[in-house]
């Protein structure tokens, strides 16, 4: 299947999300977008040393280890993270 990248996030549904979820995820070989790591284990000691606060997210948010990470201004996607990664970004990086 071939999917055309970024898309716009905020018209995607959950099973559309997933599936560019996916395809960021083969196109990075595997790797967080944001700190290089492989997605199927941990950020990298950079990104693991940002502290966050779970409280600042809705339930469920770390229930899905790997996110698809979008840009919150202009709603296009940007690439497959850990979930901590995408906490990350969006505390400390505004993105």
């Amino acid at each position: 299947m071939n999917i055309d990248l970024p898309q716009n996030y905020t018209k995607l549904n959950s099973k559309s999300r997933k599936t560019i979820r996916e395809t960021y995820i083969e196109e990075q070989k595997g790797l967080c977008h944001y700190c290089r790591a492989e997605l199927s284990g941990q950020p990298q000691k950079l990104a693991r040393a940002k502290v966050v606060h779970p409280g600042l997210y809705p339930a469920g948010f770390f229930d899905n280890p790997v996110h698809l990470h979008h840009c919150h201004e202009t709603g296009m996607t940007i690439g497959a993270v850990h979930a901590h990664c995408n906490a990350v970004l969006w505390e400390y990086e505004k993105e």
